[in-house]
């Protein structure tokens, strides 16, 4: 008689904490697209490095990391991509000259928005 309470209690219990531990990653996985703009980074691509990650069990995300040449140095940025049923992939080609909004993380330049700039009109 104990058993057949206590196990569907146990059930219901796990299956609460589940969901809420699913609603807490899905509001990190969405929040990875909201970088803040702290530091800009301009330069010329050099090469480009693209992969589906998963992040959390159904949940993935779409990285493109890029070696960006600078005046003084060559930077390696990377941009994370959520991806959703409408998520649009950017697209970037080696010799494009990009300007890069984002936050350092260790050693890379993490970003969510840039600029795309003509050649001639001068690195900064």
């Amino acid at each position: 008689m104990v058993t057949a309470i206590v196990i569907p209690v146990i059930l219901l219990y796990f299956y609460l904490i589940t969901k809420k531990e699913m609603k807490v990653q899905d509001t990190k996985w969405l929040s990875l697209e909201n970088i803040p703009q702290e530091a800009v980074a301009v330069g010329e691509i050099k090469s480009i490095y693209e992969e589906k990650q998963r992040y959390y069990y159904h949940r993935y995300i779409f990285v493109q990391e890029i070696k960006l040449q600078t005046k003084s140095q060559q930077v390696t940025v990377k941009k994370i991509t959520p991806l959703t049923k409408t998520t649009k992939i950017e697209t970037f080609k080696v010799g494009e000259f990009l300007k890069v909004y984002g936050c350092w993380e260790s050693s890379q330049l993490v970003f969510s928005h840039f600029e795309r700039i003509k050649k001639n009109s001068g690195l900064q």
